[in-house]
């Protein structure tokens, strides 16, 4: 079975990087099954760069990184102060944007944000005031478009990505509660105008019934859910790969917008008592890093949602439970490449990096203080702050 698995992935991850895709071949991944545990070390595998965003009176920022191009890297501070950095590629101040308001030409929210650099452009996906805003990358008011984009109210989940040059990528929200229910729709994925928001296509995910990945409250006393808090589209190179729940397959989008089969998992999740989810996280040619999610959670304690973090090897045509680390860090820190919305690793749509990573400047000081670095990290500690902005760790496919 397993040598069989690493031919299959090998067909899928050809046919969402251009190749040709098997119609009836694709890898089996059972959420219910434990498996081996490894140990990983980031850099044999990765190419890996350290980027210090400049600090300044002007330049503060928690250093949530939205983009990082060619040639500039867009981060913001927590969503409501409505702070936008621009900074060249060496990490150097270049500007700070704030067009925060209740205006119809501002955002009240920068949370979620994307940028088109070829076309000079970033989207913002004001969830609040339920529309998207357009502006050149020097601030400057271009357009917006609804945020209910569909009939019945479908609204854009914030998860928003470039998917060509014309047009982004989108996650729906699930549907609206009624009485602890969800009234939910058959699709959450869309590809829509970036000029004004309008359908270009549906991306039909076949599934036998509707599931939602929340828990509400037993008892009616607390008016909301919980959620698992993971990513359900996730880049991979100039790809994209959609993952709604309730169907037992995870597919890739191609640009003609056909669906190939990416990971298929079992048993299937409506044979499940206790739901268990797989989110893809970051891809690469020889990885699948994935994770687990058991549908718990306590709300007593706060607490639930279970995750067990696997790794799919295609060498070694096994799957693991995996701990990666830096090899910049004496003492064995471990990078989390799930694709948990909590944690500060974020997949990144390119050929060339996999995913960046943000390390707080106070945590390198610490380490740099104790010996626990070496190599280019440690030069940066050597000259850092405790006060500074975040340290960007970028990862590159490998040449």
């Amino acid at each position: 079975m397993n040598r069989v698995l690493v031919i299959i992935l090998s067909v899928v991850m050809a046919g969402c990087t251009g190749g040709k895709q098997s119609t009836n071949e694709l890898m089996v991944v059972d959420v219910t099954k434990r498996y081996p545990k490894k140990e990983l070390i980031l850099q044999d595998f990765f190419d890996v760069e350290y980027i210090v965003l400049e600090t300044n009176d002007e330049f503060v920022t928690n250093g949530f990184i939205k983009y990082i191009g060619k040639d500039i890297i867009v981060a913001t501070n927590t969503g409501m102060l409505g702070d936008i950095h621009i900074f060249d590629r060496n990490g150097k101040g270049l500007r700070k944007i704030n067009r925060r308001g209740q205006g119809p030409e501002e955002y009240t929210s920068t949370s979620h944000l994307i940028v088109d650099e070829d076309e000079n452009e970033m989207a913002i996906v004001c969830i609040f005031q339920q529309k998207v805003l357009i502006y050149d990358l020097y601030g400057n008011f271009k357009r917006r478009f609804d945020h209910n984009i569909l009939e019945n109210g479908m609204k854009v989940h914030g998860y928003l990505g470039n998917f060509d040059r014309d047009h982004f990528i989108c996650q729906m929200n699930d549907g609206d509660m009624v009485n602890g229910v969800y009234t939910g729709y058959r699709n959450n994925f869309f590809i829509i105008s970036k000029k004004d928001g309008s359908i270009a296509e549906e991306i039909y995910i076949p599934f036998h019934e509707k599931k939602f990945d929340s828990v509400v409250a037993p008892d009616g006393s607390r008016p909301f859910s919980a959620y698992p808090s993971s990513r359900r589209l996730i880049p991979y190179r100039n790809n994209w790969i959609v993952n709604d729940i309730s169907s037992d397959t995870i597919y890739c989008v191609m640009p003609d917008y056909s669906l190939v089969p990416f990971i298929a998992r079992t048993p299937p999740i409506q044979s499940i008592h206790t739901e268990v989810y797989l989110y893809p996280g970051v891809l690469t040619s020889r990885y699948c890093f994935m994770q687990t999610v058991k549908r718990e959670y306590n709300f007593s304690t706060n607490t639930g949602w279970p995750r067990i973090d696997l790794v799919y090897d295609r060498q070694e045509n096994e799957i693991f439970e995996y701990v990666v680390y830096n090899d910049d860090f004496l003492n064995k820190r471990p990078v989390k490449l799930s694709a948990e919305i909590s944690n500060l690793t974020y997949p990144f749509q390119s050929n060339d990096i996999s995913f960046f990573s943000a390390i707080e400047a106070f945590e390198l000081v610490d380490a740099y203080k104790e010996g626990q670095l070496k190599g280019k990290l440690k030069e940066i500690a050597a000259g850092l702050d405790a006060e500074d902005n975040r340290v960007i760790m970028i990862a590159k496919y490998k040449k």
